[in-house]
């Protein structure tokens, strides 16, 4: 299932007019600047997780905003380039809960069913959140919604305050939530060290006979 068939999923959640609203959106941003990722990775999330194969959610807020690191997932970037403090943080846990990982694309997680969904799918380079309140919160909500509705469980992963707001928009009592601190060097030290959100998630879907994700992999 590629992202189109997720948008048609996704259609009774928003305004028809709104596809329209971000063709003209992304046409606009990538003439007038760098913008990250590019523009053919922007629904990359979708295009690496399907709808039907979705097991677990990690939700970042923004792309990151310098050259070559965004990849269009979650906190991921390719092995080519130094591992932001963020997600040096988010392997030490893994190390700690689970074992050592020798990569730090994430994209292996992403093919085996963990969506690593953004909130804002693009930034302007150098610009933290600069696209935030734009255009992408209401399509990313509803990706939310869409796999909350779900008829089966799915693991929901919640770092920081800005992720933690989104838990209003899981109802089903099937899913699982794991929120903590965000891996950020300015918080992991409050509650993301030690808060072991990789073996919880594997024994949630053990529990409820669903193959747990190699995090390793």
């Amino acid at each position: 299932m590629q992202h189109s068939a997720w948008h048609d999923a996704i259609k009774e959640y928003l305004p028809e007019h709104y596809y329209g609203k971000v063709k003209a959106f992304l046409a606009q941003v990538y003439q007038q600047g760098t913008v990250y990722p590019p523009q053919d990775k922007v629904f990359a999330a979708l295009q690496k997780t399907s709808l039907e194969d979705v097991r677990v959610v990690i939700l970042g807020q923004d792309p990151y905003h310098g050259p070559k690191q965004a990849q269009g997932l979650s906190f991921s970037v390719p092995d080519d380039l130094p591992a932001p403090p963020s997600l040096q943080n988010i392997l030490k846990e893994l190390e700690d809960d689970i074992g050592h990982r020798a990569h730090h694309d994430l994209t292996a997680w992403a093919e085996q069913g963990v969506l690593l969904l953004n909130a804002c799918l693009t930034v302007p380079a150098g610009n933290a959140n600069g696209h935030a309140g734009l255009i992408w919160e209401p399509f990313t909500d509803a990706i939310i919604r869409l796999v909350n509705d779900l008829d089966r469980p799915v693991v929901f992963i919640l770092w920081g305050g800005y992720a933690r707001k989104k838990k209003a928009l899981i109802t089903n009592g099937q899913h699982l939530v794991i929120e903590s601190a965000h891996p950020s060097p300015l918080s992991s030290y409050r509650g993301f060290f030690g808060s072991r959100p990789f073996s919880k998630t594997n024994a949630f879907l053990t529990k409820n006979q669903e193959a747990p994700i190699d995090w390793l992999k």
